[in-house]
Parts: C-alpha cells; structure tokens; sequence
C-alpha cells in the first residue's frame, strides 16, 4: 500500500517546523496538556512513540525515567531533527506506524501524539499495537477530533460546520500545501476500534484551551466553540 509521506514535502515541512517553533499550532496550548495527564509514570517503562516527529517527547519520557523510548516516523526530514537528541535511553526508527513492529509483549507503554487521523486501517493498527503491549501495558494517544476529519476545510455550502460525518474515508486537505491526506472516521468507529482489538477504554477526553491560553491568543476561541481534538487512554487488560 502506498502511503503519503507529507512530512518530507520541503514546502509542508518548512511550514510546519514554523508553526511549531512560534508555537502557533494546538500542541501546547490544547494536546499537550491532555495527554499529560493521561501518561502514566514513566519509570522504568518501555515506551514506543508513534509519529514522533521531532523527537522532544521521546526525550522527556526518558528524562522522566523510561527504561527505552524508541520514536517512530516515516518523515527523514523529522528524524534528521530527531536524531540530534543524545540521550542512551531513546532510539528512532524510520517507518510508517503501520509498517513497524515489535515482540509480542515487549512494551509497557505506546504513545502517539496527533498522528493517528493519517492511518488509514485504524482497527488494524490497533490490534498490532495490542499485541505489542504487555499484559498491564497503555496505549495513549491524541487525534484530530472527528468533528474535524468529517469536514477539514470547514462549512460546506449549507452553513454547516460538520458535514459529511457519517461519510467515512479519505479527506484531501490544504494544510501548508494542497492534498494532504486524512482518514476520517467517526468517534464510534474509534472506540469501537479500540475495544475490538482488546482494548479497555479507561479515559475519553475531548480538550478544550484555558481561558488564559484563549485571553494569550485570542485565535484560540473557536477551539471552545466545537472540540478540535481527542485524546485517549486504553489498556490491554
């Protein structure tokens, strides 16, 4: 299956390590605080970081204590950043999340930080990943909301802001460049995807910005108006 490696277009790249260098995406204002609080303690965990991207995640759950962080992506050009972190406990692998694999058992703990909303067999994934984790392992995770992947350019000509919801499949959006791809699905199929797999569901959240990070930047207010994300806890027991 071919699989679109947005992330090593020159032009989306650019943009996108812009956004994250000014800060003007939703990963610190609105996800990062989400998964957080949802991460369990990092000591001594074996940890697998899917869509890692730049690589700060892997460093802080190792700082944090894990026992191995192994940071996965397909993009060379996030690697290439990635890669610059020197740190014993963390390892990168090239590779789609899809693609990857490891021993059955072998992990505490799987993270993956707005990634997920590419994959296109999301029940596959989920069923490899429980295999990986051991017995009392987590799998934690955060997505673009299905409010957003059903509709990613906004209000069709009706006026609505959610459309096509119940129209699963593929999504080509601008986002820094023309026909970036997304999968949709709706917030049913996800959790029926999860505990068809194995999974229990421990926590659902869907985040919302602070009143100080929407009174910091005021852009932030229309993520208070529909929910913008989804960040997930599920065990394998």
């Amino acid at each position: 299956m071919t699989r679109q490696n947005i992330y090593d277009d020159a032009e989306f790249f650019d943009g996108y390590a812009a956004l994250r260098r000014d800060d003007s995406g939703l990963n610190s204002a609105i996800e990062h605080p989400a998964l957080s609080v949802l991460l369990p303690d990092m000591a001594g965990l074996r940890v697998i970081d899917l869509g890692c991207g730049f690589g700060a995640a892997c460093r802080d759950f190792a700082e944090a204590g894990a026992s191995s962080v192994v940071g996965v992506d397909p993009s060379e050009r996030m690697l290439d950043v990635a890669r610059q972190i020197d740190h014993p406990s963390v390892t990168f692998v090239q590779g789609f999340a899809e693609d990857v694999d490891f021993p059955t058992g072998s992990v505490d703990l799987v993270v993956s930080s707005l990634a997920f909303h590419y994959v296109e067999d999301l029940d596959a994934l989920f069923t490899r990943i429980w295999a990986w984790l051991d017995p009392r392992g987590l799998l934690v995770f955060s997505m673009e909301h299905p409010v957003i992947t059903a509709s990613p350019d906004g209000r069709n000509d009706a006026g609505w802001l959610v459309h096509d919801y119940f129209n699963r499949g593929r999504r080509d959006t601008s986002w820094f460049v023309n026909g970036v791809a997304k999968y949709h699905r709706t917030l049913g199929d996800v959790v029926a995807a999860l505990t068809s797999a194995g999974f229990v569901l421990e926590a659902l959240v869907e985040p919302e910005p602070s009143r100080q990070s929407v009174a910091e930047r005021p852009s932030l207010a229309i993520h208070q108006e529909r929910p913008s994300l989804l960040a997930v806890r599920a065990a394998v027991r």
